[in-house]
């Protein structure tokens, strides 16, 4: 008779390509709590996440809502719109008496200077200790929104519509993307943070 080796079946979510197991088991073992951010085309979703026995908890959340109900008119997916998030999401941790957390990002592979890295900062200036590495962070222009800005001054008016379809939302609801760093900046102060100093050295040494 002959025996063959049986292969073990992989967990479901790891089958389904949502859930990187050994990733997992090395944030669980910080004995910290997760701050779990997810990104999608239309918003971001951050949940301060510890762990128990019977299955993680949700200690808080923040979503798209939370922007808007700030007064935030322009996309909830965008790099300035991360770092509001990332402070909203530490303020929601910090009214839970949670001081510290270790960042989840799922599958996600963070880019330099991307969402990841607004979020990262607008959590970290908020007042939530996140250990980090060499972070790459956003430059304090393009968190205010200068490069959405510059490229929508570059569009000739007759065009937004046709050549520049991100904006077209925007336009219906009379808004103009020159006015979003403002915007940005009217929020920070509602919520009382601002770029720091600090992150952005960090960056600067990265560089050399």
């Amino acid at each position: 008779m002959i025996h063959t080796k049986t292969k073990p079946v992989a967990y479901r979510r790891k089958r389904e390509g949502r859930t990187n197991y050994a990733k997992r088991r090395r944030l669980l073992e910080s004995g910290k709590p997760r701050l779990v951010v997810r990104f999608s085309n239309k918003q971001i979703r951050a949940q301060l996440v510890t762990f128990q026995p019977s299955g993680d908890r949700v200690e808080a959340a923040v979503d798209a809502a939370a922007l808007r109900k700030l007064g935030w008119k322009f996309s909830a997916a965008n790099l300035p719109a991360a770092y509001l998030m990332g402070a909203l999401a530490a303020q929601a941790a910090l009214a839970k008496g949670q001081t510290e957390a270790i960042l989840d990002t799922g599958l996600a592979t963070p880019l330099p200077r991307g969402r990841l890295f607004a979020f990262l900062q607008g959590a970290l200036d908020a007042g939530l200790r996140i250990p980090h590495g060499e972070a790459i962070f956003p430059s304090p222009e393009r968190l205010r929104g200068q490069h959405i800005a510059a490229f929508a001054a570059q569009v000739p008016e007759k065009e937004e519509k046709g050549r520049a379809p991100q904006f077209a939302e925007y336009l219906k609801n009379g808004l103009r993307v020159e006015s979003l760093p403002e915007q940005w900046e009217a929020l920070c102060q509602k919520l009382g943070v601002s770029p720091k100093q600090e992150h952005q050295e960090k960056t600067k040494k990265g560089k050399k």
